[in-house]
C-alpha cells in the first residue's frame, strides 16, 4: 500500500512539475518572445477583431562580436480609412487631418464623395505620432487601424542579396527576390495562432543544427553579413563604378574556409523601401544570375592544376614565343610580346596567355576538364540565393587545342561571380572548396537559434599544390602589382587581376569592351578573406590593373584594421 501511495505521489509531483514548466513556458512565450504582438493586439481601439496584422520573421546582419544588427523588419504605423457617409464636413475633416499627414485636397474630396463606399482608404504607412493624434482627434467617419510593412534600414545596400516582399499572382504578399524569396516559407509566418508552433519548436530536433533552413519552422534569418563591413564594400564599388563610367561593378568577400559572405553587392542597385520606383531590370542577383568569361585570373587556377598534377613546378620553365598558331587561331600574350625562356612564376608575374597554354598542353584534354569540373565550373554552388544559374563551359567538350588553351586564361568559358569566388577560394583554403552561403542560423519563433551547415568542403588540389601557388601569388603583389608599390611590409597578400574581351553577341570579341576583374586573400598563408572585384565594361582604361588594384587594396586594409588582424610576415619567414 505505501508502495503505492508513493508511486501516485510521484506521478503527481511530475504532474505538478511538468504543468508548473509548461505554464512558466507559456508566460515566457508571451511575455518575451511575442510581447510586441501582445502589446499591438491590445490596442483595440486602432485593431478590429478581425484585422489580421502582417507578420513576417526578420533578416539580421551580424556584426563581428556577434550583435544583430536589423536588415529586414517589420515597421509599424496606421492605416487611415474614411467612411464617407459618415463624414458631415468634408472641408473641415481635411484641414483636420491634413495637419497630420500628408494628404491631397481633390483627392479627399473625391474620397468622401463616395457614399456607396462605407471605407476608403486615405494614407497608409502612416507613423506613429501621426497616427495616434488623427485618433485622439475622435473625427467622426475617420476609421484609424494598426498596419504593419516590410521596411530594410539599410537602404540599398546588399538590396539584391536581400530581395523584397511584394504581392505575388495569387495577390499574397511574399518574398520576390534574394533571401526573401529563398526563405520565404521559413520567414512568412502564417495566422496559425502565436502558440501554434512553439511547444513543437521547443521540444522537436533538439540537436543544434538544421540541415536544410528552408525547411525548418518559422523564425528569423541571421546572416553571416557584417554590415560595416557592407557598408565599406557598397562605398568601394559606387565610387568604382562611377570613376570610371562601367556598366555594372561587384564584388564578394567571403570567408574561404568556411563560405560564409561576409559581404556582396553590385551596383547599379535600388532601395527595395521604394521598390516600385526602381528598375525593375536591377532587381536580380548578377553574383548567381549572370555569367561572364573572367580572364586572367582563371590562369591561377591553371598553374594550381599543372602543379597538382606534377607536369610542372615552380621552378620549371617554357620558352614563349609571344604568339602561336593553334587550330588556325591565333593565341597570344596582351601584348603580342615574346619573353623566351622564363620560369613559371613569370607566368603569374606578366600573366602570359602561352604559359597558361603550355600548361594546359602538359595536362591534355581530359585531365584539363576534370580539373575545371572538380573546381564545380559549369555547375551551380548551391547558394541560398532564388534564381541560382550555372557556368558555361561546352568548350571543354571539343576536341580542338584551341578552346583548352583559351580555357586556361578565362576566355571562352563564362562563369557566375558566385561560381568564379568558389573555384578560386579553393587556393586559399588548402586545395578545397566550400560552399559560398549567406544564412548562418535560423531563430525560431521560440526563440531557440538553430545554426546551420553547408556540407564538407571538396578536395581540388593538393596542400602542397595551394602553397606553391600561394607563393607565387605572393610574389605577384610584392614585386610586380604596381612595380611592388602596393606591397604591404607586415602582411602577406596573394592575388592577381584579370582582364578579358567581352563577346560580341554577332560572333567574336568585342576590341574595345573588357570586362576586368581582381581575386585576392590575406593573410596569405592563413587566410582571413578572400576578395572577388570585377567591372564591366570600364570607360578609358584598357587593363583590371589600372581599375581595381586600388579598390581591392583599399578593401584589404580596412579588413586587416577593422578585425585587427596580426602580422604574418615574420612568423612565414621563420617557418621557411
Amino acid at each position: 500500500m505505501r508502495r503505492a501511495f508513493r508511486f501516485r505521489l510521484r506521478i503527481l509531483t511530475l504532474a505538478l512539475f511538468l504543468f508548473t514548466a509548461l505554464l512558466i513556458t507559456r508566460l515566457y512565450f508571451v511575455q518575451v518572445v511575442h510581447g510586441a504582438d501582445y502589446a499591438l493586439r491590445a490596442e483595440r481601439q486602432y485593431v478590429n477583431s478581425s484585422q489580421q496584422l502582417y507578420d513576417r520573421g526578420s533578416i539580421y546582419f551580424t556584426r563581428k562580436d556577434g550583435t544583430l544588427v536589423s536588415a529586414a523588419t517589420l515597421a509599424t504605423g496606421f492605416t487611415i480609412a474614411i467612411d464617407p457617409k459618415r463624414i458631415t464636413d468634408p472641408d473641415a475633416a481635411f484641414a483636420a487631418l491634413s495637419a497630420h499627414m500628408p494628404l491631397e485636397y481633390d483627392r479627399f474630396i473625391e474620397a468622401a464623395a463616395k457614399k456607396d463606399d462605407p471605407y476608403e482608404v486615405i494614407g497608409k504607412r502612416i507613423d506613429e505620432r501621426a497616427g495616434r493624434a488623427i485618433s485622439e482627434l475622435e473625427i467622426r467617419g475617420v476609421i484609424v487601424e494598426r498596419e504593419r510593412w516590410r521596411t530594410y534600414p539599410a537602404g540599398a545596400k546588399a538590396a539584391q542579396t536581400l530581395g523584397f516582399v511584394a504581392y505575388d499572382n495569387d495577390n499574397t504578399l511574399a518574398g520576390r527576390f534574394g533571401l526573401e524569396r529563398y526563405y520565404n516559407d521559413v520567414l512568412d509566418h502564417k495566422a496559425d495562432g502565436l502558440f501554434g508552433n512553439f511547444f513543437a519548436e521547443l521540444f522537436a530536433n533538439l540537436d543544434s543544427v538544421i540541415v536544410d533552413a528552408r525547411s525548418a519552422r518559422q523564425g528569423d534569418i541571421i546572416t553571416s553579413i557584417d554590415p560595416v563591413v557592407q557598408e565599406k564594400l557598397d562605398q568601394v564599388i559606387e565610387t568604382t563604378n562611377a570613376r570610371y563610367g562601367s556598366r555594372e561593378t561587384g564584388a564578394i568577400i567571403m570567408d574561404p574556409k568556411t563560405g560564409e559572405i561576409i559581404a556582396m553587392d553590385v551596383v547599379p542597385s535600388f532601395n527595395p523601401n521604394d521598390f516600385s520606383e526602381a528598375d525593375p531590370t536591377v532587381f536580380g542577383n548578377p553574383m548567381v544570375e549572370h555569367v561572364y568569361e573572367f580572364g586572367s585570373i582563371v590562369k591561377m587556377l591553371t598553374v594550381a592544376a599543372g602543379l597538382d598534377a606534377g607536369v610542372i613546378t615552380p621552378q620549371s620553365t617554357y620558352n614563349d614565343v609571344g604568339c602561336i598558331e593553334v587550330n588556325s587561331r591565333t593565341i597570344c600574350n596582351h601584348d603580342l610580346k615574346a619573353r623566351g625562356v622564363v620560369p613559371m612564376q613569370e607566368i603569374l608575374s606578366q600573366s602570359l596567355n602561352l604559359g597558361v597554354s603550355h600548361i594546359t598542353q602538359k595536362l591534355g584534354h581530359d585531365r584539363f576538364r576534370d580539373y575545371f569540373k572538380k573546381l564545380g565550373m559549369g555547375t551551380e554552388t548551391g547558394i541560398d540565393l532564388p534564381e541560382e544559374t550555372h557556368g558555361i563551359i561546352t568548350n571543354l567538350e571539343s576536341p580542338r587545342d584551341v578552346e583548352y588553351f583559351n580555357a586556361s586564361f578565362g576566355q571562352g568559358i563564362a562563369l557566375t561571380p558566385v561560381e568564379m569566388m568558389r573555384s578560386l577560394s579553393s587556393l586559399a583554403n588548402g586545395g578545397k572548396m566550400v560552399t559560398p552561403h549567406l544564412a548562418r542560423a535560423v531563430r525560431l519563433e521560440s526563440g531557440v537559434t538553430r545554426t546551420l551547415t553547408w556540407g564538407e568542403p571538396e578536395r581540388v588540389f593538393s596542400q602542397k599544390a595551394t602553397e606553391e601557388t600561394t607563393r607565387m601569388l605572393v610574389n605577384v603583389v610584392d614585386e610586380a602589382l604596381a612595380g611592388g608599390g602596393r606591397k604591404i611590409p607586415e602582411m602577406s597578400v596573394a592575388a592577381k587581376t584579370g582582364t578579358a574581351q567581352i563577346p560580341d553577341p554577332t560572333g567574336g570579341y568585342y576590341k574595345d569592351r573588357y570586362l576586368h576583374s581582381f581575386f585576392g586573400y590575406f593573410p596569405a598563408y592563413e587566410p582571413r578573406f578572400a576578395i572577388l572585384l570585377y567591372t564591366r565594361e570600364p570607360g578609358g582604361v584598357k587593363y583590371a590593373s589600372e581599375t581595381l588594384t586600388d579598390p581591392f587594396m583599399e578593401l584589404t586594409h580596412f579588413l586587416i584594421n577593422y578585425y585587427d588582424i596580426p602580422p604574418d610576415r615574420a612568423s612565414y619567414e621563420n617557418a621557411r
